[in-house]
């Protein structure tokens, strides 16, 4: 049985790009789409006369939502099997609880109760933070949402395991497309150094450092996928900053999220973080348990 792959739909234009994205997410992998939109009109409404035979206007408003982007979807891609539902919850809860069988989440990156000005909205943050399965925020330019690029990027970190690497690389390989694996090393700045030729060796030391872990990280992947052309792009400098300019020539940047068990907090590093309000591409983040 395949999991489906599961859109989180609000009537928003965020929304409406995500489901976009989704299907054509869902046609490359054969997956099954499941449209949700989360309402709790059944509580908001609760001051409504019994004897009152009018339907109230958030039922009506939410049925419509999940309709319209049912309709949208199977317009999009007549081949991808769609379905909806109006779950009484809240958008985030409904989310998380659908994670554990569904081939991955996909939000917009703001919803229809966003604040003008700001980069994400908070259903979005709460769900790539904390969802069991990988997360998709669809965000960025018109191109890398096209896919006019022909990359996808990937993230490689000391902690990032395997997970987010084997997402890439199945993404890129039903894409057609290459892998960047980028991993960041850092040259610090207060290392004392007798002369420049030390300098040059410790910055060449750590460069080829990073290539054997970069190597060593890609390696079951790759054996996996050996169509898939790999980049290896090993960068001195912050990690963020690094995977926010690979964004802006990718059509999808992915990074792994430690899940800490028992923890309910937001798990989100700078790296995820950064990219989810900044990223120039779909960003998609990976569950990597400790």
């Amino acid at each position: 049985m395949q999991l489906p792959l599961i859109v989180g739909v609000d009537g928003s234009d965020s929304s409406l790009a995500a489901v976009d994205w989704a299907v054509d997410e869902a046609a490359r992998h054969g997956l099954p789409l499941h449209l949700v939109h989360a309402s709790r009109w059944e509580i908001y409404e609760g001051a409504q006369p019994s004897f009152s035979t009018d339907r109230p206007a958030e039922e009506i408003m939410a049925e419509h939502i999940v309709a319209s982007s049912v309709e949208r979807a199977q317009l999009r891609n007549s081949k991808v099997k769609v379905s909806g539902e109006v779950l009484p919850d809240d958008a985030a809860s409904a989310l998380l609880r659908a994670a554990p069988e569904a081939f991955a989440l996909v939000t917009g990156c703001r919803g229809r109760g966003g604040l003008t000005g700001m980069l994400l909205g908070s259903v979005s943050l709460v769900v790539a933070a904390r969802a069991v399965c990988p997360v998709a925020v669809v965000r960025g330019a018109e191109r890398n949402l096209r896919g006019d690029f022909g990359r996808v990027a990937v993230g490689v970190g000391d902690a990032n395991g395997g997970g987010a690497i084997r997402f890439a690389l199945r993404e890129a390989d039903v894409r057609g497309c290459s892998v960047t694996a980028v991993r960041a090393w850092r040259n610090p700045a207060q290392e004392p150094v007798d002369h420049m030729l030390i300098a040059d060796d410790a910055a060449r030391l750590r460069e080829d450092r990073a290539c054997a872990a970069l190597d060593d990280a890609l390696r079951d992947a790759v054996r996996e996928h050996p169509q898939v052309d790999v980049h290896r792009q090993p960068v001195e400098g912050p990690a963020h900053r690094i995977l926010l300019t690979a964004s802006a020539e990718a059509d999808l940047i992915v990074v792994g999220a430690q899940r800490r068990h028992g923890h309910f907090g937001l798990q989100l590093g700078r790296v995820a973080h950064t990219l989810l309000h900044h990223s120039t591409c779909p960003v998609a983040v990976v569950p990597q348990p400790l």
